[in-house]
């Protein structure tokens, strides 16, 4: 009995010792001393500004009675509309679109470098100046298209800001324009990559022009483009330039997207909590996307 406890006694001792042992590694002396001073603030900031503001915004958004007031307001459940909306196109399109413009400038030639330098102005731009340049030109009274229009046809053009899906597919048109040159460059890595012995390959297969895309290149770019959609759609859920720079959430709060909605509510009427429980409505959604986003990129499946 007495070698049994204390053999017992000794083993959280020696558990300890371990796990101390496990966490310092290789280090010894003044080595692991430098690296807990350089490790420490970083752990610091860490809680500081994510762990700490990520908690409390939880705990605000964990009432009940806030997710009630959401449902009972005719906004909110237009927003949700326009979230999946907005998703839908500007998601599906952009990818599309950098997809087959990828596909444009993988061609030989000096002239092709220069129009992609020019086609990525538009991501270089920043964005507050570009989507206010954007709203002035969607102006239906003045407004540089209208202007075109009228000049063109003598027709008047229509009101594209005072309509609400007029207006959210201008702000649709607005993302796209920015961030189809990111997604495009992404793409063009992506096909830069494959061998060109598959192509040469192909082409003695008899597969050149439309086959040889849909039967060498969409393959090995696949798990790519799965990737950049829900990383696009991740990025969208949380993006609110676009609307409020180009529709301000208008008409008569008819544009919101749920990032723009939750703003809107915490900074516009006062309601933190209220603005807190509108973005975390989306966590549905985007959990499962970043649980799925993780997955493919831990099993290495991404082709580039």
């Amino acid at each position: 009995m007495t070698t049994t406890a204390v053999i017992d006694l000794g083993r959280p001792a020696a558990a300890r010792h371990s796990l101390w042992r496990y966490w310092r590694g290789a280090l010894h002396g003044t080595e692991f001393a430098w690296a807990l001073a350089f490790l420490v603030p970083y752990i610091g900031i860490f809680f500081a500004f994510v762990v700490y503001p990520v908690g409390y915004g939880l705990w605000m958004g964990s009432s009940p009675h806030l997710y009630s007031e959401l449902l009972a307001d005719p906004i909110y459940r237009n927003t949700i509309i326009n979230t999946i909306v907005f998703l839908a196109f500007g998601v599906n399109l952009k990818l599309f679109l950098a997809l087959m413009m990828s596909g444009f400038f993988m061609r030989k030639g000096w002239w092709f470098k220069a129009l992609l330098m020019l086609f990525v102005l538009p991501w270089a731009v920043p964005a507050l100046p570009a989507f206010i340049s954007i709203h002035w030109m969607l102006n239906g009274e003045w407004g540089l298209l209208n202007n075109l229009i009228y000049a063109v046809s003598g027709l008047d053009g229509p009101s594209w800001l005072n309509t609400r899906w007029l207006a959210l597919f201008s702000a649709i048109y607005a993302h796209v324009w920015k961030w189809l040159p990111f997604w495009t460059v992404i793409l063009l890595a992506g096909r830069m990559a494959i061998p060109t012995d598959l192509y040469d390959a192909a082409e003695v297969d008899g597969a050149t022009g439309l086959r040889r895309f849909l039967y060498v290149t969409f393959p090995l770019l696949g798990n790519l483009y799965l990737v950049l959609t829900l990383l696009a759609t991740i990025f969208l859920l949380g993006d609110f330039n676009s609307v409020t720079f180009i529709t301000g959430g208008g008409p008569a709060n008819t544009t919101h997207l749920l990032a723009t909605l939750g703003i809107d509510r915490a900074y516009g009427m006062g309601r933190p909590d209220l603005g807190v429980a509108a973005v975390m409505t989306a966590l549905p959604l985007m959990i499962p996307m970043v649980i799925i986003l993780m997955r493919r990129l831990k099993l290495a499946e991404v082709q580039l």
